[in-house]
C-alpha cells in the first residue's frame, strides 16, 4: 500500500482504547501549523460532519500513534500511523488531500476521527498493522496499487529462525505479522528491532551440530553488534531462541511485559554474577526505553552488508563454470613471503562452501631461491597433488590460485609435469576481482554482488590470512630464536 498523501511522513505500541480529542492532555495546545491553517480554510467549505472532525484532529496530540478515519455510521474506513498524531490526521483536511489522486475520491467521507497515542513511531507501525488485519479499512486495502502487503514472517523450523520482510508470506513453517501498509517504514523498524534484538537476516541454513560453522566467518552487522553470529555458532539456539521471543512480546504490544522480564532476568544476572550478560540485557532495556528517540523509520540505513551465502555461491560456480555437478570442495593456495627471504604458502580447504580447518596445509618453499611466486606456486601444487596422487586420495572440485593468469599458468606446469588431470583450476585477481581459467584468453567477470565471487574471495582471503599467519609465526620464532 502507498501513503496516502506524499506531501507527510505516515509515523506502533501497546494498543490502549482509541482516544478522542478530550482526551488531549492540559497544557498540549500550540500555535497552528501552516497545515493546521489549510485544514481550518478547508473545513470551513466542506460537509459539516467533515468540517466538525477538521476542528477535531487539531486537538489530537502531538505524538505518535495511530489514527483512525470513520464514515457516518461511524465504521472505520482508513487506518494510518503517524509520528505526529495532530500533523498527520490534519493533513487529510488540506486542499492537497483532496486535490491528490490516492485521496481526493474519498477524504470528503470522513465524519470523525480517533487516535491511538503510541511510545514510539515502531509501536505506531506494528499498532497499524494489527488494526488493518483486524478491521480491514476498505480504504487501506484500495490503496495499495496493485501491490501485495509487505509481511514481517520469522521462520520457524530452523535452528536460528531468521526474520525477513516479504510480500509473498511462505504458509508454512514460518510465524507472521502484518500486513503493513509501508514497506519502507517495516524496514525502518526491522533494522531498529534488529539493534535491539539482534536477530540474523540472511539466509543461511545453518546447522548447530555442524562444526564447521564455527569456522565461518561472520558478515558486518556482527562486527557492528547489530548480530549475535549464529552462524559462526558465537550464540547458542536456547539463547538465541530467547532474543525471537523476547522480539515476538514487542511485536504483539507487550512491550511493558517485555521490559518486566529483561529487568527481572538482568537482576538475576547480577546475582548470578554473570556481569557480561547483565550489562547485555541492560543495553536491551535502554534501547526499548529510547525507541522513541530513533527519528523517522524511512531514513534508518543500514550498513551495506554481503554476505556469503555457501549453497548460493556454489550453485553460481556450478552455473557460470558449465559444471556437470555442483562442486563440494574447493581448496586455495596463497604464497608469503618472510623477509625477502623465506617463502611460504596456505592451502585452506572448503567442504560445502564452509571452511573446514583440519584440511589446511602449511607449507616452506624448499626449491625456490629468493622471491618467485610462480615457481613458488608450481612447489606447492606438486608437492600437494603428487601426495594425493599417490595415496590415491580424493582430489578437490576446485583448485583456487590467488593471483593473476602468471599464478595459474604456473599450477597449470605443475600438473603437466605430473602428467596428472587436475581439477577445476582457477585463479582470482584482487585487483579488478578477475576469474582466470585455463585455456581462455579473457577473464571471466562476476557481478561483484554475486554470491560464487564471495564465495571465491572468502576462500582467496581465507587462504590469504592463514598464509600469513604462518609467516608471522616463523617470523616471531626467528626473532626467538635470535
Amino acid at each position: 500500500m502507498t501513503e496516502t498523501n506524499p506531501n507527510l511522513d505516515d509515523d506502533s505500541q501497546d494498543s490502549p482504547q482509541a482516544s478522542g480529542a478530550g482526551d488531549r492532555p492540559a497544557g498540549d495546545a500550540q500555535s497552528l501549523s501552516s497545515a493546521e491553517v489549510d485544514a481550518e480554510a478547508t473545513a470551513d467549505s466542506g460537509p459539516p460532519l467533515f468540517c466538525q472532525t477538521a476542528k477535531k484532529v487539531k486537538g489530537f496530540p502531538t505524538l505518535p500513534g495511530v489514527y483512525l478515519m470513520k464514515d457516518t455510521a461511524g465504521v472505520v474506513i482508513y487506518v494510518g500511523k503517524a509520528k505526529n498524531l495532530r500533523s498527520r490526521a490534519g493533513s487529510y483536511f488540506q486542499k492537497a488531500a483532496l486535490e491528490d489522486a490516492r485521496t481526493g475520491s474519498w477524504v470528503h467521507e470522513i465524519c470523525d476521527a480517533d487516535f491511538i497515542p503510541c511510545e514510539s513511531e515502531v509501536d505506531a507501525l506494528l499498532v497499524e498493522s494489527r488494526l488493518i488485519k483486524d478491521i480491514q479499512p476498505r480504504r487501506n486495502k484500495e490503496l495499495k496499487d496493485d501491490k501485495s502487503f509487505p509481511y514481517l514472517q520469522i521462520t520457524t523450523r530452523e535452528d536460528f529462525p531468521r526474520i525477513e520482510v516479504t510480500r509473498e508470506p511462505a504458509t508454512s513453517g514460518v510465524k507472521l505479522y502484518g500486513p503493513f501498509a509501508h514497506a519502507g517504514s517495516l524496514r525502518g523498524a526491522v533494522q531498529v528491532m534488529q539493534k535491539i534484538f539482534k536477530f540474523r537476516t540472511c539466509t543461511l541454513d545453518i546447522d548447530e551440530n555442524d562444526e564447521r560453522w564455527k569456522w565461518f566467518r561472520p558478515c558486518l552487522l556482527a562486527s557492528i553488534n547489530q548480530c549475535t553470529a549464529p552462524c559462526n555458532l558465537q550464540i547458542s539456539k536456547e539463547e538465541y531462541r530467547k532474543d525471537i521471543k523476547r522480539l515476538q512480546l514487542f511485536l504483539t504490544g507487550n512491550r511493558k511485559r517485555l521490559l518486566k522480564q529483561l529487568h527481572d532476568e538482568m537482576q538475576q544476572a547480577s546475582l548470578d554474577l554473570e556481569f557480561e550478560r547483565a550489562a547485555k540485557l541492560r543495553d536491551e532495556i535502554g534501547m526499548l526505553e529510547s525507541l522513541d528517540e530513533r527519528g523517522e523509520l524511512d531514513t534508518h540505513v543500514q550498513p551495506e552488508v554481503f554476505y556469503i551465502d555457501p549453497k548460493k555461491g556454489l550453485a553460481g560456480l556450478k552455473k557460470v563454470l558449465g559444471l556437470s555437478e555442483l562442486p563440494r570442495t574447493i581448496e586455495g593456495v596463497d604464497i608469503a613471503h618472510l623477509g625477502g627471504q623465506e617463502t611460504v604458502a596456505s592451502l585452506v580447504k572448503f567442504i560445502d562452501g564452509l571452511p573446514f580447518k583440519p584440511g589446511y596445509r602449511r607449507f616452506k618453499i624448499e626449491q625456490v631461491k629468493g622471491i618467485d611466486d610462480f615457481r613458488s606456486i608450481h612447489e606447492v601444487v606438486s608437492r600437494r597433488f603428487q601426495r594425493l596422487y599417490d595415496e590415491q586420495d580424493v582430489f578437490p572440485d576446485i583448485l583456487l590460485i590467488d593471483g593473476g593468469k602468471g599464478q595459474l599458468n604456473a599450477a597449470i606446469s605443475a600438473f603437466e609435469s605430473l602428467r596428472i588431470p587436475p581439477p577445476v583450476l582457477l585463479s582470482l585477481a584482487k585487483k579488478n576481482e578477475e576469474v582466470f581459467r585455463p585455456g581462455e584468453s579473457e577473464p571471466l567477470r562476476l557481478s561483484r554482488h554475486s554470491f560464487e565471487l564471495r564465495l571465491l574471495q572468502y576462500v582467496r582471503d581465507e587462504a590469504h590470512r592463514f598464509a600469513q599467519h604462518y609467516h608471522h609465526m616463523l617470523r616471531s620464532k626467528k626473532h626467538f630464536d635470535q
